[in-house]
């Protein structure tokens, strides 16, 4: 059972994964790799072997995810050694090397790595008896699978890579706490204390955040399209690519993007943010009505990202954008996502950027890990 050690609840710090790990609700097959356990959540690994479906499914109350691959006899390939390559357009369905075994008071939420989502890897966890990606029930005990569906880039993965992540919930034990999610009032004021964006905070059950696409924000380029026919990206390997092979350059046009169907972006926001140390916050794609296109593929934020030397907001929240079905002008400042803010149940003993590898602390534009500067 997961110590969760909390009164008010909240989302699980990394001491409090550490103890889970430690008391068996985090079952692994290896030992957990270094830096595995985030400020705010567990990077999940790849297991040995990859099944090739046709399609995506949910195995649904009472089914194993497990018993439908064997049924259906899906391709399996093996992720041992150098790895294999997963084909663009093609899904698969991957054991992890985690599982769990959770006490009732603890639940958990998955979203792609930002590396993932940045290379356009369609990635949503699955749990056994599970009715939605993504999500797993408080008490469960079973296995971990994540879907991989690489949509931009053909990639080579092995046993161990990590392309999602874990978050943990613990229900409080007082009563009288109200929820972990900070409403718009409470964000007002956090805002006059420790200010979570530079300049003007908009709110609509989150913090809104609006696209840069003036041609003063990154000299002159507002964001990248990703190239229809590239080489294979190997998701182990930093700084290996060069920008130019893998994405266009936009050039900033009047304030101006149309977004072609189909086509994968990565832009920015307007706004530079930071997290307190005892808030987690995540990307909540904004109300379809207001656009065809859809923003979020990674998004979770941990405490302390975004903090400059002076703690005030310094790092933008770069967008994955895809336009949905017709081609959709988006306009500087518009309104493009949000971000919902939770209570840690403790402060993280290391934040974002204090202790080893964080990619993105104080960025700004920025492509995936694996790609050169420039």
């Amino acid at each position: 059972m997961a110590p969760t050690g909390s009164a008010q609840g909240g989302v699980l710090s990394s001491r409090q994964i550490q103890a889970m790990a430690e008391a068996g609700a985090i079952r692994v097959s290896a030992p957990l790799a270094a830096g595995q356990v985030q400020p705010a959540s567990l990077d999940l690994r790849l297991g040995p072997k990859a099944y090739r479906v046709r399609a995506s499914f949910l195995p649904g109350k009472d089914r194993r995810v497990g018993d439908i691959l064997s049924a259906l006899a899906y391709d399996e390939i093996s992720l041992d050694g150098e790895g294999a390559i997963l084909e663009r357009g093609c899904v698969y369905v991957v054991p992890l090397m985690e599982g769990l075994s959770l006490g009732a008071d603890v639940s958990g939420a998955a979203n792609p790595k930002s590396s993932t989502g940045r290379l356009d890897i369609f990635t949503r966890l699955i749990a056994d008896g599970g009715d939605r990606f993504d999500e797993v029930a408080p008490g469960y005990i079973g296995p971990l699978f994540a879907e991989v569906s690489p949509r931009s880039f053909s990639v080579r993965v092995r046993m161990g890579s990590r392309l999602n992540q874990l978050r943990f919930r613990a229900r409080g034990t007082d009563a009288g706490q109200g929820s972990v999610v900070l409403n718009d009032a409470a964000l007002a004021e956090l805002q006059k204390k420790a200010p979570l964006v530079d300049g003007e905070l908009n709110l609509r059950d989150g913090v809104v955040l609006r696209v840069a696409l003036g041609a003063e924000a990154f000299g002159g380029v507002i964001g990248y399209r990703a190239q229809k026919h590239t080489d294979v990206i190997d998701v182990d390997r930093i700084g290996a690519y060069r920008i130019d092979d893998y994405w266009d350059r936009l050039p900033a046009r009047d304030g101006r993007l149309i977004l072609d169907p189909g086509d994968f972006y990565i832009l920015a926001s307007r706004e530079r943010l930071a997290i307190p140390p005892d808030l987690a916050a995540e990307m909540a794609p904004m109300d379809a009505a207001i656009g065809e296109f859809r923003v979020h593929y990674a998004g979770f934020f941990d405490p302390g990202f975004g903090a400059a030397p002076d703690g005030r907001p310094g790092a933008r929240a770069v967008l994955e954008v895809r336009s949905r079905e017709v081609p959709f002008i988006l306009e500087d400042g518009q309104y493009i996502g949000r971000l919902v803010y939770e209570r840690m149940a403790e402060k993280p003993e290391a934040l974002y950027g204090e202790s080893g590898v964080s990619n993105y602390q104080g960025q700004g534009l920025k492509l995936s890990k694996h790609f050169e500067a420039g």
